[in-house]
Formats: C-alpha cells, structure tokens, sequence
C-alpha cells in the first residue's frame, strides 16, 4: 500500500531523502568519505559543488612508502566554472598529507597538491575541441 500514497508526506520523505544524500557529499571536510579513486569525489562535486574524501584501499601502502608519512591523504574536490560542453565543468582538486619526509632535508612537513581538471557528468573527460 505504501507505494500508492501520493501526496504531501511522501513528497516531503523523498525530499528529506534527497537533501540527506546532498548533505552527504557536501560535508564539511572533517566529514570525509573513503575513497579507492578520485571519480566518486569529481561526480560528487560536479553534483553538488564539492566533495571531501580520504584515500583509501591498495595505492595506501605504496603511498605510505613513497612518501614517508602515514597520515591520511585527504582529498577535496569544488567546481570553479562551467565549460561550454553541456554537463562539463573545471574542477579544483586538492590533495593533502601531513607529515610527508622531505627527502631533501629528513624533516616532514605536511604536503599539498592542487591542480585543475575538465570532467563531465557522464563520467569522462570533455570532447576535444576540433580546429
């Protein structure tokens, strides 16, 4: 019976279903999801603006080695524009970890990675421009 009510309680339980999920993913960093791979994070975003999450899974250890540190590797991800494919937009995404050994000088200090990506709703990059 419950699938034949149509009005405005189960209106308001979809929309509190759906504002649940939003605000899942549009946490405030201390709110991270794990993550295996960066594509959750850049879907999250280009849905809801932005995304938090940490690294987790196999790349871990290899990380853990390479880097000299075994603190979490955060990740956030936000929408800077829109790009003229429909569905596309440029996204910020910013990997930190602390405590990574500067081969340099033995100490460790925490590390930053920002760079910028065009990704698509469809879960790919956007179409080369042809000339």
């Amino acid at each position: 019976m419950l699938g034949r009510r149509r009005g405005p309680a189960c209106a308001l339980v979809v929309a509190a279903m759906a504002l649940t999920a939003a605000t899942a993913w549009a946490a405030a960093p201390s709110e991270r999801v794990p993550v295996t791979t960066l594509r959750p994070l850049l879907m999250a975003a280009l849905a809801h603006g932005t995304a938090h999450g940490t690294l987790v899974g196999d790349a871990v250890p290899f990380m853990t080695q390479h880097f000299g540190s075994a603190a979490p590797i955060e990740i956030d991800v936000r929408t800077l524009h829109p790009l003229p494919q429909p569905g596309c937009q440029r996204l910020e995404v910013t990997t930190t970890q602390r405590a990574v050994l500067d081969p340099k000088t033995a100490r460790t200090q925490d590390a930053t990675l920002r760079y910028q990506i065009s990704y698509c709703r469809h879960g790919d990059f956007p179409a080369a421009r042809r000339p």
